[in-house]
């Protein structure tokens, strides 16, 4: 069986790594019917107030981007395949959004001597002329989600909200993100094991 992960990774039927992914089909299995209910999903299977498919994969491309991983080759061509000026319009972005982290500051108490100051990426005017305010506010907490992790707070679910997100879009949002920080990990690993295998 050939998924994502297979594809993201370059592991073909027979490889030493597909036997091994075969050791666990659930995993395998639930990993790619992940993908395929947040960048499979057509519009007309979802409720417009929620989150409409190019609203996922500009997200997902922009999550993979700014984890700096070369799976963006891949969500670039999914997102260019169904807008390429929006996937034009995240790339003129991405170089003053991408930093290295996770920043954030802790509650007070012991943990906020790990507190870490860093970017805090708000889109530019070209780019909510671009894709709209509603995406450009999306845009904004994935690279909080991304990079800030910590400073996750109910103002900025409000920021959501206010710029047209339902509850249930916020955790589409949420989980996309999550899914994808999974798949960025499982590829990262796969990856070094080829590496090894061969």
């Amino acid at each position: 069986m050939t998924d994502v992960i297979d594809r993201l990774v370059g592991i073909a039927p027979g490889d030493p790594l597909d036997a091994l992914r075969d050791q666990r089909p659930n995993a395998r299995a639930n990993a790619q019917a992940s993908f395929e209910a947040l960048f499979g999903v057509p519009d007309d299977a979802t409720e417009p107030e929620n989150v409409t498919r190019l609203e996922r994969l500009a997200l997902g491309y922009w999550t993979v981007a700014l984890s700096q991983s070369p799976t963006a080759r891949f969500y670039g061509g999914l997102l260019a395949a169904e807008d390429s000026a929006a996937l034009a319009a995240l790339d003129a972005a991405l170089p003053c959004a991408v930093t290295s982290g996770p920043y954030g500051d802790y509650p007070d108490g012991p943990l906020t001597v790990e507190n870490v100051a860093g970017l805090v990426w708000e889109p530019s005017a070209a780019l909510t002329a671009a894709l709209g305010a509603r995406l450009a506010a999306a845009l904004a907490h994935t690279h909080l989600l991304v990079y800030r992790p910590r400073d996750s707070s109910a103002d900025a679910l409000q920021r959501l909200l206010d710029a047209g997100w339902t509850t249930t879009g916020i955790v589409t949002l949420s989980q996309l993100v999550a899914f994808l920080s999974f798949q960025l990990r499982v590829v990262a690993g796969l990856t070094v094991l080829k590496g090894e295998l061969a």
